[in-house]
């Protein structure tokens, strides 16, 4: 099994000393090229004079944009305890049991913007820059990484084993695990209580799904068996996939 999680606009500070991020000692390290790439344009557009505006971002933010400026300066973090969202909360990667963060370890990655998949084990800066940022040199993320990402996904993934995406559209459009659409689920949750509140409980429930299969020990191989598994904890849904090459759909129901 692998389990997709994105990153979060949230992260705590950077350690008051440190090591700073070590760039060919991150895992799949084929991406390094990609990742150099974008770092260069990050700290690039953060010092320009239209940083805020490329970063979309406020004034309120200006800090933040600034200490890009030194990210590869900065002291780092193992990757679990840079994102501080909501989904990262429903995670809760800290008081995970030691069984389910040794399954962690080989079973998820982060999906980011900057750094196109993380393990755990890896350890990086905070940094400020969604999806949506317009960098120096790059302009769309998304285009840029769906070059590379999803051959990197598919070999993460293995041979066998269902592949459970935790991401929102936005961040899958980075890239989906090539080739392997009939056993990738994507999950949604049923946010029928609308607005702000709905999007924080889908984070939430995103979240805690990717935590109840780490803690479960097992290892789904179908999307049935996923669905199966995630009934135990939540009223769920599995959809077929709409079309060929399109993902199966897992909504998990608000009444849980």
């Amino acid at each position: 099994m692998l389990i997709i999680v994105p990153s979060s606009e949230t992260k705590q500070a950077p350690p008051k000393r440190g090591k700073p991020v070590a760039l060919d000692a991150l895992s799949f390290p084929e991406l390094s090229p990609m990742r150099e790439r974008v770092l260069d344009a990050l700290i690039a557009t953060s010092a320009s004079p239209d940083a805020l505006a490329r970063l979309q971002v406020g004034p309120s933010f200006l800090d933040e944009a600034d200490r890009n400026t030194r990210l590869r300066l900065l002291p780092v973090r193992p990757v679990l305890e840079v994102y501080t969202g909501t989904l990262h909360g429903g995670l809760d990667a800290a008081t995970l049991s030691a069984g389910a963060k040794r399954r962690a370890s080989t079973r998820l990655v982060v999906a980011s913007a900057l750094w196109g998949l993380l393990r755990p084990s890896d350890k990086i800066p905070p940094y400020r820059m969604n999806i949506c940022a317009r960098l120096v040199g790059i302009d769309h993320l998304e285009p840029a990484w769906r070059e590379v990402l999803p051959d990197v996904l598919a070999q993460a993934a293995g041979k066998r084993g269902v592949i459970l995406d935790t991401r929102a559209v936005s961040y899958q459009a980075l890239g989906m695990p090539a080739g392997l659409s009939e056993r990738t689920v994507t999950l949604h949750a049923d946010a029928s209580a609308g607005g702000r509140v709905g999007n924080v409980f889908t984070k939430r429930v995103r979240g805690e799904a990717a935590r109840f299969l780490l803690e479960s020990g097992e290892d789904p191989r179908t999307p049935t068996e996923l669905a199966r598994l995630l009934s135990e904890r939540w009223p769920v849904r599995l959809e077929e996939p709409a079309r060929v090459g399109r993902p199966w759909v897992l909504t998990v129901s608000l009444s849980a």
